[in-house]
C-alpha cells in the first residue's frame, strides 16, 4: 500500500464575486478550494495537490493532478508486489467509494454479502482513515486552514496549505514517528513516454483481481477483531428486542 488518498476544502473568505460560482458547491455554503492529498499511516504527506476550484468533485480533482504523471512518462520508481501469490506491476492506494475502479486504487465491497468481503471492507475504511486523520491534524495544529481564509489568490493559498504540510512532516522526522526517516532518492531515468501505462493504470480488471486477492489474504489471517459473526449476532438481537416492543 502506497498510501490513502482522499481531498478536502478550505474556506476561501476573500473570493472575487466574479468567481464565487466557480468555487462554491451545493453542499459548501462558502466559497472553497480543494487539495488533494495523499497519506501513509503516520499521517507523513506524500502529495498534495492544491488550487482546484470547490465546485469540482474527488474525479475532477484527480483527472487535473500530477499524481500519475511520472507512471506516464516512465519515470516513476519501480514496486512490484505479490499478493495471494499473484505479481502485481504497482502499488495501490486506499480511496472511498467515488473514485473509479483504477488498477491502482482499492475500494471497499459496496454492499458485502460474504463474510471475507465484510472483513475486508473493514479493514480497507479503518485504513482509509489515515488521510482524513492527517487533515484533521493539519487544521487543528495549523488554525490558519481551519478558518476562513483571507489570501487574495490562489497561488498564496496554494503556497500557505504546502508549507504547513512541510512544516508537518518535519515535526513528524523531528520527533521520530516517521516511518520511513530517510529519504532515499531513485537514480535519476530519462523520460519515457509509453503508450500502454494508461491503459494499465485504468484497467479496471487489475483493480477487482487485485480486491479479490487482498480479500483472500486477509481471509487467511488469525484476527480475532475482525470477526463479523459477532456484529451479526449484536444486529439480530437488536432487531428482536424492537419487535419485541
Amino acid at each position: 500500500m502506497l498510501g490513502s488518498i482522499d481531498c478536502t476544502h478550505f474556506v476561501w473568505r476573500s473570493c472575487p464575486t466574479s468567481l464565487r460560482g466557480q468555487y462554491m458547491r451545493g453542499d459548501h455554503q462558502y466559497p472553497t478550494v480543494m487539495c488533494e492529498a495523499v497519506a501513509s499511516q503516520d499521517t507523513w504527506w506524500w502529495h498534495a495537490y492544491c488550487g482546484t476550484p470547490g465546485s469540482n468533485n474527488d474525479i475532477n480533482v484527480l483527472n487535473q493532478s500530477p499524481l500519475f504523471l511520472p507512471e506516464q512518462n516512465g519515470t516513476a520508481p519501480k514496486c512490484p508486489m505479490y499478493v495471494h501469490g499473484r505479481l502485481y506491476k504497482r502499488g495501490y492506494y486506499l480511496t472511498d467509494g467515488i473514485y473509479p475502479t483504477w488498477s491502482v486504487f482499492v475500494k471497499a465491497t459496496p454492499y458485502p454479502t460474504d463474510p471475507k468481503d465484510k472483513r475486508f471492507k473493514k479493514v480497507q475504511e479503518s485504513a482509509r482513515k489515515d488521510v482524513e486523520r492527517g487533515f484533521g491534524i493539519l487544521k487543528s495544529k495549523w488554525g490558519i486552514l481551519k478558518r476562513p481564509l483571507r489570501a487574495m489568490s490562489i497561488d498564496k493559498i496554494r503556497k500557505l496549505v504546502y508549507t504547513c504540510m512541510i512544516l508537518h512532516n518535519m515535526i513528524l522526522k523531528d520527533d521520530g514517528n516517521a516511518i520511513s526517516p530517510v529519504y532515499i532518492r531513485d537514480p535519476p531515468v530519462q523520460p519515457v513516454e509509453d503508450d500502454d501505462a494508461l491503459e494499465e493504470l485504468h484497467d479496471s480488471e487489475i483493480h477487482h483481481r487485485l480486491r479479490y486477492d487482498l480479500t483472500e489474504h486477509l481471509a487467511t489471517l488469525d484476527l480475532d477483531y475482525l470477526d463479523t459473526t459477532e456484529d451479526e449476532d449484536e444486529d439480530e438481537d437488536e432487531d428482536e428486542d424492537e419487535d419485541e416492543d
